[in-house]
């Protein structure tokens, strides 16, 4: 059983009208996951609601006691992008497990969000990966502690 906890981010972002920011929603990764073909094998915690640039120290702290109690093997989170290398470099002293983080550039409710992309390949990549931290980002798997985000291009790659 794979047990996935949501954090929020751009990934779960919502756009009421033309006045507004986007917030953060409730996470669609069901419904992801569902349109990649998976339906079961996983279950699905909420941990928080926020966008990555909010997240602390202490909500990282959070994310990695929520992992480390975990009893799954296997742990996918939705993350925002921004500072998900933070969040995977604080997840370095979990043991055991096989944790990946993915996210998205665009809002899953947008039309053209890489998130169901994105939710598919964290997927595969959680179920063939060593037990270690991963980020698994646009077709890429990069290894916690070596991989930041580079905000022009708007992608992952390696430190």
């Amino acid at each position: 059983m794979i047990e996935i906890f949501t954090t929020g981010g751009t990934i779960d972002k919502v756009y009421f009208d033309a006045n507004s920011e986007f917030e953060i929603g409730d996470s669609l990764i069901t419904e992801l996951l569902a349109e990649s073909n998976i339906r079961d094998g996983f279950s699905v915690t909420g941990l928080m609601r926020m966008d990555s640039l909010e997240m602390t120290d202490e909500d990282r702290e959070a994310v990695r006691v929520a992992v480390s109690r975990s009893s799954a093997e296997q742990v996918l989170i939705t993350h925002g992008t921004d500072t998900m290398p933070d969040t995977a470099r604080a997840l370095l002293p979990v043991s055991g497990k096989t944790i990946v983080l993915t996210g998205a550039m665009q809002p899953a409710r947008m039309r053209r969000s890489d998130a169901v992309f994105n939710i598919g390949f964290a997927w595969a990549a959680l179920t063939l990966l060593p037990h270690g931290v991963y980020i698994a980002m646009n077709g890429e798997v990069f290894e916690a502690g070596s991989v930041r985000k580079n905000l022009k291009a708007q992608r992952f790659e390696r430190t």
